[in-house]
């Protein structure tokens, strides 16, 4: 009976809001869950849900970007030179299907993940570990069934061993991110997933897992396991057979707001314990101060955000006449550098950060935070400045581009005012330098944005990348190298950058690795594939019954941003 009435309560919660319960977390969000398979998530909506219903084999310790702790695991050694892991695996831990966690369901899970390998995971950078390469079987006839097997094994004791073909000193970093989170094999064969097996598993490669069984109807070893989940609302419970400490939170109500004033309103009536917001300017406006409201500041930023400039747009509906004559644009629009380089000095960053950060911001000359090594703060940065902007345009297209203009058509997510804000900013400098030229700007779905800027179909859009793991690479690779993960969003490729990116992660020597970080920004800023945004300093705000979330504990690395923390940390008073 109390199941019962815990799901009803659950129930009337979407249905109508009422103040949010001392048993429960309210969270209004401006964006779907595209996926809640972790071997295919790859953002930090999805990551957020996962992280909480599954876990990895190890985590972060506390609010620390680089001390890991056991998790699924309880102990590992590292042999052989650095290339060989072995984990000893927590004992009498289950699956909220009640099956029983082994070694047999890590190796299923990583062997999957290498196996399908699709551009929409953040699977590459295990395979670059495991396999000595990013792409997956299809892409790269070399990888063999063999080869995987071998990358991951269990041994007699149910010991989990990890053979790299080379040093990979951010592996264990890697390991911690959510979509390598532990898969119930078992019960996802039956679901009809793949079944582990060698004989079936070439059905699988490069296979898109968004929308998996597995991901409609997930098992983890979570503090918390899924109830149900629809376009607009997702329902969670805690675990009853959960192996840690149970939480204090019973349940937890995930809705799709889009609208932000909605958000607002419920956050300030109780209704919603957290919420997107819409970023700093508003928030400090609309948030910072009101009864029943916890503000904490002046947190550590690690998400590095551009306006992406793609040179080679594959969606037709966007390019208008598809030529320079006033009418769109070519789909290689942005291959000429003056395009980018005028672009870059027609965004006003210092109104973005006075506008739109309330001043808590500030430009960095580099797609990499601060915080990691590599970072250069003597690399150049643009400035607005109309004259050069307008001196890069008359170069561009010999001239053309500023004699017959342009119209561009380019996307933004849905209920995010950060974005709509910018996007309007350079909208209008641009519009202001030439009468002939005019930017046509609209909201997106963040998960058909996902898709299509993957597919090369976005002209223009804003994204950003929250780390995988703590380790430069992971940004400096991601963004500027031709064979980085964001390279389809933008198809531009400088060979020299290349080089040094691949040299940089070849090397553990931490000066040479920085020398040469600081040559692939500086010749970043020469040829502006992207326009760097502003980075703001992080803030977060929530109801002050809320217990459990603080500047010493949070985690910029812990997906759920809304409190740098897993939900099983978390209370109310």
């Amino acid at each position: 009976m109390k199941k019962v009435a815990a799901l009803a309560t659950l129930l009337a919660l979407t249905s109508a809001l009422a103040a949010s319960p001392k048993d429960t977390l309210v969270y209004q969000s401006s964006s779907d869950i595209p996926t809640m398979d972790p071997g295919v998530t790859y953002d930090t909506a999805s990551g957020g849900v996962v992280e909480n219903i599954y876990e990895t084999l190890v985590t972060y310790s506390g609010a620390s970007l680089s001390k890991l702790e056991p998790l699924l695991a309880t102990k590992w050694t590292i042999s052989n030179g650095g290339k060989t892991y072995t984990f000893d695996l927590r004992k009498g831990v289950k699956f909220h299907s009640g099956n029983a966690f082994s070694c047999a369901d890590a190796e299923y899970t990583f062997e999957r993940n290498l196996v399908t390998n699709s551009a929409e995971s953040g699977n590459w950078f295990l395979a670059e570990s495991l396999l000595g390469t990013g792409a997956n079987a299809a892409d790269d006839k070399t990888i063999t069934w063999a080869r995987i097997d071998k990358a991951v094994e269990c041994n007699n004791a149910g010991q989990l061993i990890f053979n790299l073909p080379a040093v990979d000193p951010a592996f264990l970093a890697k390991l911690a991110f959510a979509g390598q989170s532990v898969v119930d094999s078992k019960y996802a064969a039956g679901l009809g997933e793949w079944n582990g097996k060698e004989a079936t598993w070439k059905d699988w490669v490069g296979k898109d897992l968004t929308n998996s069984k597995l991901s409609q109807a997930p098992s983890g070893t979570g503090a918390y396991k899924l109830v149900r989940k629809d376009s607009n609302t997702l329902l969670a419970t805690a675990f009853d057979g959960y192996w840690g400490k149970k939480p204090a939170i019973k349940n937890i109500v995930i809705q799709k707001v889009s609208e932000l004033a909605a958000r607002q309103q419920a956050f300030l009536r109780g209704d919603a314990d957290l919420i997107d917001g819409g970023g700093r300017a508003v928030d400090e406006t609309q948030v910072k101060g009101k009864a029943g409201v916890t503000w904490v500041d002046n947190l550590d930023n690690t998400v590095a955000t551009a306006f992406f400039m793609n040179q080679n747009i594959k969606n037709p509906a966007l390019l208008g006449s598809g030529k320079l004559d006033g009418k769109g644009i070519p789909a290689t629009f942005f291959k000429d550098a003056n395009v980018r380089r005028a672009f870059s000095y027609a965004f006003d960053y210092q109104k973005y950060i006075t506008d739109v950060q309330k001043g808590k911001g500030k430009q960095r000359t580099m797609l990499l935070p601060e915080i990691f090594g590599g970072y250069d703060a003597k690399v150049s940065k643009y400035t607005y400045d109309k004259a050069k902007a307008e001196s890069f345009f008359k170069r561009a297209y010999g001239g053309q581009l500023w004699k017959n203009g342009f119209v561009l058509t380019a996307n933004y997510r849905q209920g995010s005012e950060p974005s709509q804000k910018a996007m309007e900013i350079l909208k209008a400098n641009l519009e202001a330098l030439n009468p002939k030229f005019r930017v046509n700007i609209q909201a997106k779905q963040w998960s058909e944005m996902l898709k299509d800027s993957k597919d090369g179909k976005e002209a223009m859009t804003i994204m950003g990348w929250a780390p995988d793991y703590a380790d430069p690479d992971n940004f400096m690779y991601t963004f500027y190298s031709s064979n980085g993960y964001y390279n389809p969003r933008l198809n531009w490729k400088d060979s020299q950058i290349d080089k040094w990116l691949e040299q940089a992660r070849s090397t553990v020597n931490t000066t040479e690795r920085n020398r040469l970080y600081s040559l692939v920004g500086k010749k970043a800023f020469e040829q502006a594939p992207y326009i760097l945004m502003p980075a703001g300093i992080n803030y977060i705000f929530m109801r002050d019954n809320l217990v459990g979330v603080s500047a010493s504990n949070y985690n910029p690395m812990i997906s759920f941003s809304a409190t740098g923390t897993f939900w099983k940390e978390l209370s109310k008073k």
